[in-house]
């Protein structure tokens, strides 16, 4: 749905977005609290949403200095298809390992694990994740750290996390499994919000 999209109209001008910008980055750092979690100690995702595109772009926009309409517009299309369209969700996916050897050597003990990733809606099936859709991040021999996730729901599903189902996540590799069973409210509140009602 359009309305869910970044329009030119949505941003600051520059002159504006650097006189409110240390509000909009403490009101972004609050706002991000309630669109991460951890899977194990190694798996984070984030789920964006618009606000967090809208941060990206300003914060893109200002270092680069861009204020005429094509070089905004450039920025637009790339950002948004990174918005949920109301019947999924979207999440960038970081596999977090502080010693870089074990880093390393866990990334070639995790090739596809971003298609293993899920989501659920307390009454239905587990939704893996479509992982990459802009471009390959695996190869045959390791997997990459970052990977972008999007979850496609159901009708039946939307419809029940939006009266109130609780939703839960997880990931099922062979060599590293982990869930949260429910999500924190804030959280699923949070994601409610990504969803259009069908």
């Amino acid at each position: 749905m359009t309305n869910n999209k970044l329009q030119r109209e949505d941003l600051y001008s520059l002159e504006r977005y650097t006189e409110i910008r240390d509000a909009f980055r403490k009101k972004m750092i609050q706002h991000k609290e309630s669109r991460r979690i951890e899977l194990g100690d190694h798996l984070l995702l984030l789920f964006e949403d618009k606000l967090i595109m809208q941060y990206q772009v300003q914060e893109m926009l200002k270092a680069e200095k861009i204020f005429d309409a094509a070089g905004i517009e450039e920025e637009l299309a790339a950002y948004n298809p990174l918005i949920p369209d109301g019947s999924n969700w979207k999440a960038t996916m970081m596999i977090q390992y502080t010693d870089v050897t074990e880093r390393q050597h866990m990334l070639t003990q995790l090739i596809g694990i971003e298609t293993r990733v899920w989501m659920q809606v307390a009454g239905f099936d587990k939704v893996f994740a479509i992982a990459d859709e802009d471009l390959e991040r695996d190869t045959e021999d390791k997997t990459s750290a970052v990977h972008f996730l999007r979850f496609e729901l159901k009708d039946e599903m939307i419809n029940a996390a939006l009266t109130g189902a609780t939703i839960a996540a997880g990931v099922e590799h062979q060599n590293y499994t982990a869930s949260v069973n429910p999500l924190a409210d804030n959280i699923a509140d949070s994601l409610r919000q990504d969803l259009n009602k069908p």
